[in-house]
């Protein structure tokens, strides 16, 4: 039996991370440190070079949504399929590493998802929309004509405070990818929302910010008539 002292210390915990939430968002940061990723891309660069992945894959980056998408390849067995994403991970940190977790992959289509984390962090969506611009500038460097496609944030409970901002950064990436070249947006925003026009609980983990299984099943059903026709594989 769970002690009335435990069951303290649960409730304390438990009103201080509703009070994290209610706090955001905090001071826009006035720096950004992009060496905490260095192992993770490390262990990228010792894994391909154990097991070298295919050329012309389609690449997919970002944050834990794509980290944890475990059915990533029977969600789109047509396609090659690379997962390169690490959690915690913003816009501009894919953007850093490109050298080094994108370009020598030489994919043949690059499909992002990111940007919850930034906002979360406190940049306001405008710098996020930024970052996001120059992410594509980046990858036009190398790779001029490769279709890059924005998976746009969905709504999440633990972060339902956030939704507003959110849907700022969907709305401008959505409008500009109508004019850049190969740039392509994904809507997800109706994804996780309830008939009460809530984030519905049911398509989270425990910790209402990470997708289960029923959640990624309709991030597929979102993002695959998109990408399989960027590929010529619809139909």
């Amino acid at each position: 039996m769970i002690s009335k002292a435990l069951c303290a210390i649960y409730l304390c915990l438990s009103i201080t991370n509703l009070l994290a939430e209610v706090k955001w968002p905090p001071p826009k940061p006035t720096k950004h440190d992009y060496s905490k990723w260095e192992k993770a891309v490390s262990d990228f660069e010792k894994k391909d070079k154990e097991s070298p992945p295919p050329k012309g894959a389609v690449l997919f980056v970002g944050s834990s949504t794509i980290v944890r998408w475990k059915t990533l390849a029977e969600d789109f067995p047509e396609l090659k399929v690379l997962n390169r994403g690490f959690g915690g991970n913003q816009i501009k940190d894919s953007t850093h590493y490109a050298d080094r977790m994108i370009f020598p992959y030489e994919p043949s289509m690059i499909v992002l998802r990111a940007g919850g984390n930034d906002i979360n962090a406190g940049w306001p969506a405008t710098d996020v929309f930024a970052d996001f611009k120059a992410f594509v500038a980046k990858m036009r460097t190398k790779l001029p004509e490769v279709p890059i496609v924005y998976i746009g944030l969905s709504p999440t409970v633990k972060r339902e405070a956030q939704i507003a901002e959110g849907n700022k950064l969907n709305d401008m990436i959505a409008e500009y990818a109508k004019s850049a070249p190969n740039v392509h947006y994904v809507e997800t925003r109706e994804t996780t929302i309830g008939k009460n026009g809530r984030p519905r609980r049911d398509l989270f983990v425990d910790d209402m910010l990470h997708f289960n299984e029923k959640g990624y099943e309709r991030l597929a059903k979102a993002v695959r008539p998109v990408v399989l026709k960027l590929a010529g594989k619809e139909g």
